[in-house]
């Protein structure tokens, strides 16, 4: 039974779309709804992968260290496997 749990993976749930810095590198998946009540489960460090060089440049990248959007996902991760 110990070895199915080390096989766990921890689910974040969050209220929105959200990157973050101290999040990167550890291959957290995330889920959140959707104001339109689609759920949506991504990996992060995909997610940030896909995403690096606009991140970045983002002044609340530098500021807060994370991204966030409250609505719906990033268009640029729209139709992409993000699991």
């Amino acid at each position: 039974m110990k070895k199915k749990e080390e096989n766990t993976v921890n689910v974040l749930k969050s209220k929105r779309f959200v990157v973050r810095k101290s999040l990167i590198g550890k291959n957290q998946i995330i889920t959140f709804v959707t104001k339109k009540g689609k759920e949506i489960t991504y990996n992060h460090d995909k997610v940030f992968d896909i995403m690096k060089e606009t991140l970045t440049k983002l002044p609340c990248w530098e500021k807060y260290k994370s991204y966030t959007a409250t609505n719906n996902i990033p268009m640029v991760l729209r139709n992409k496997e993000l699991v």
